[in-house]
């Protein structure tokens, strides 16, 4: 897991790593400099040696980065480098100072590098002809150090940034002066050190003008702002790069919000692996009630999902109306069981002595796809399953509306995980709110809420968010818009519970059967995992169909892409 890191403590870590290593702050700047240069040679996928960057600093260390990545750029030979300061030499200060210094000094003995500053009352001078003919644009203006909306001159060249990422397409319909303003044959890239421009560093929520970049460099750890939309929409792809922070001081830093990594997922799918003398049951029996006699097709979705997400067996418990339907359509490899229904095809409490059957040779129960809350009998069943569980329970959809608002009662008799995966209206009626505002900070929402309650709280929305007991938070970092379309969570529903039962099949988990804390903490993992491998299908599906016509199936389909993907060795012979 990658640590995210507020403004203020990525400032403290920066001091401490000076003190406790002995290494001057300009070194800092130097590593972020050519760690900047190594991904931007890579995304161009060439040398730089042809290439012409304009660099736009601002007066603070984010422009000193700037000014640090223009020394780099001509010492690797790049063709032109033109740097702009917003401001003036004699009003910096420190290791940013001694870099604009450097680089003014350099542009007297080079011609490759020119360097010119820019005061407010120069705005006038700012136009789009500084654009023409460079192939990179380098946003160093802010960096984590804005607290406020950009205004003035600073707020100009934001704009006039974010003109020339517009698409050729678009350009086509300039004027022919305008069309001069853009001569080259592709837009440039635009590359923003820590954070674009206009972004606050711990809010998710944009305020003003923001830099709209291809590429964001952000350094020792990604922001929130990195991460999160809709403020992440603006930073294009993300990489971090290392200044020489020790790993101990960031382990140490005060964060508990994370963003998920493939190696965290690897490993999961390492531990879970198919081996030699594996077989059905050492990889979990996945127990899903769901569906109704109007809806058929949820626990379909659900279930197919959670059997190719891994599961050794699954049983789909839905009423006797859907049944026929349901057992006509899901995979041949799961079984499907009959629970007495209502007369308008909803499952009741009758059925929950045949619930309570199937459950004793269950791993994990997930309750809810299609299940319909319009019958107070369907909500009472799907309260009295929860508490007479002994394993693992997942609630989604209409299991969710079954126990809204949630008090914190409806659990397991022994304390095993409860996992809740609403998106955000099912969200705001567990917290019974009508206010949008509820949700306005989704990561301290999620928090509390499974904190107070002792949950695993799965948000869903563009970017899905795993809240843990503990206060821990996981933001995953895939994600596509056809995600919100029809059957899409009870796809993610269905490979969740897919995850969970192999994770509690293992053998470690007969030894550890009382432990609560352990039993939380892997399924936590397990579900961590579950939505990265679901949001790295979802982007392969919408690769391979277009994102308008990807359906919830094809998140499915492309689940073995994804597992081979990240785990190649485990998923061949």
């Amino acid at each position: 897991m990658q640590k995210i890191i507020s403004a203020e403590v990525m400032r403290e870590l920066d001091r401490l790593t000076v003190e406790s290593c002995a290494t001057p702050s300009l070194f800092l700047m130097e590593a972020a400099a050519s760690g900047a240069l190594d991904v931007i040679v890579a995304r161009l996928k060439a040398d730089v040696a042809d290439r012409s960057f304009l660099i736009f600093c601002g007066a603070g260390n984010n422009g000193g980065d700037g000014a640090g990545l223009a020394r780099a750029l001509v010492r690797r030979g790049a063709r032109r480098v033109d740097v702009v300061l917003l401001g003036s030499i004699e009003r910096t200060r420190g290791d940013a100072r001694i870099n604009f210094e450097i680089v003014q000094k350099l542009a007297m003995l080079d011609a490759r590098i020119t360097f010119r500053e820019f005061t407010d009352e120069d705005e006038a001078r700012l136009t789009k002809d500084l654009f023409i003919n460079h192939d990179v644009i380098v946003d160093a203006l802010f960096g984590t150090g804005l607290s406020r909306p950009a205004s003035g001159i600073h707020h100009r060249v934001i704009n006039l940034i974010n003109e020339q990422s517009r698409p050729r397409e678009e350009r086509r319909h300039d004027s022919p002066a305008a069309h001069n303003a853009h001569i080259a044959t592709r837009p440039a890239l635009i590359v923003a050190l820590d954070l674009p421009s206009g972004l606050f560093a711990d809010d998710a929520v944009p305020s003003g003008a923001c830099v709209r970049a291809d590429l964001t460099v952000t350094f020792t750890a990604p922001k929130l702002a990195n991460v999160l939309p809709p403020a992440a929409r603006f930073n294009g792809e993300l990489v971090i790069v290392s200044v020489g922070t020790p790993d101990a001081l960031l382990a140490s830093a005060d964060s508990q919000t994370f963003v998920t990594e493939a190696r965290d997922v690897r490993a999961w799918l390492k531990r879970t692996r198919y081996v030699p003398g594996s077989y059905k049951n050492s990889h979990g029996h996945a127990l899903i009630v769901a569906g109704s006699r109007d809806m058929n097709g949820a626990p379909v979705l659900c279930a197919d999902a959670a059997h190719i997400a891994g599961a050794g067996l699954v049983t789909v418990a839905t009423p006797h109306s859907a049944h026929s339907a349901v057992s006509s359509r899901v995979h041949a490899e799961v079984m499907v069981a009959a629970l007495e229904d209502s007369s308008d095809g909803t499952i009741n409490t009758l059925a929950l002595p045949r619930v309570a059957e199937l459950s004793e040779r269950a791993t994990v129960i997930a309750v809810g796809s299609g299940l319909s809350s319009s019958n107070e009998e369907t909500t009472e069943f799907v309260r009295r399953v929860v508490h007479q569980a002994k394993i693992p329970v997942l609630l989604d959809a209409d299991a969710l509306n079954a126990v809204a608002p949630f008090d914190g009662e409806v659990r397991p008799i022994n304390n095993a995980p409860l996992i809740l995966t609403p998106h955000e209206g099912e969200m705001r009626r567990l917290m019974n709110t009508h206010e949008k505002d509820a949700l306005a900070n989704r990561v301290q929402a999620a928090r509390d809420f499974a904190v107070q309650h002792k949950v695993i709280l799965v948000l869903k929305g563009e970017r899905v968010i795993i809240a843990a007991p503990d206060g821990k938070v996981f933001i995953n970092p895939f994600g596509n818009p056809a995600t919100g379309t029809a059957g899409t969570g009870d796809t993610l529903a269905g490979i969740i519970t897919g995850f969970l039962a192999q994770e509690f099949a293992r053998e470690e988990h007969l030894e550890k059967s009382t432990d609560a804390e352990f039993r939380i903490e892997a399924a936590v993992q397990a579900t961590v995992a579950a939505v990265y491998v679901a949001s790295l299908a979802a982007d392969f599906a919408a690769r391979e169909t277009g994102m308008r016509a990807m359906r919830a199936s094809d998140i499915r389909t492309q689940l073995s892409r994804a597992f081979c993907t990240l785990d190649p060795d485990g998923e061949t012979l």
